[in-house]
């Protein structure tokens, strides 16, 4: 039903900069969440970033003031902006995406094929 396509990803020097990208494609409901998660290796996965369909934002600690999450709700698309780069922000970044209609109970989730950030020099 709904597909989550990633871009943006790469190596990057510490200090630098990268813009990750995520289209959704499909029908998306009304009430809907989209955001960013991150696997380091020999970690468990965490939330980075998420957004929602009004623009309400929730970031981890570790990552405010560095990063900046958007969506253009015409386009489907949900970006994350990450400056500041630091060797620990290296990780697998998987983007997600919840929606639901307004007055059922039930969350649909999805989740795209992640993208690779190395944070190195």
């Amino acid at each position: 039903q709904v597909q989550l396509v990633e871009s943006g990803g790469g190596l990057v020097q510490p200090g630098g900069s990268l813009r990750l990208s995520c289209a959704a494609s499909g029908s998306i409901f009304s009430m809907n969440t989209m955001g960013w998660y991150r696997q380091a290796p020999g970690k468990q996965r965490e939330l980075v970033a998420t957004i929602t369909e009004g623009r309400l934002t929730n970031y981890a600690d570790s990552v405010k003031g560095r990063f900046t999450i958007s969506r253009d709700n015409a386009k489907d698309t949900v970006y994350l902006q990450m400056n500041s780069l630091k060797p620990e922000d290296t990780a697998v970044y998987y983007c997600y995406l919840k929606h639901r209609f307004v007055g059922r109970s039930l969350w649909y989730e999805y989740w795209g094929q992640g993208t690779q950030v190395t944070v190195s020099s």
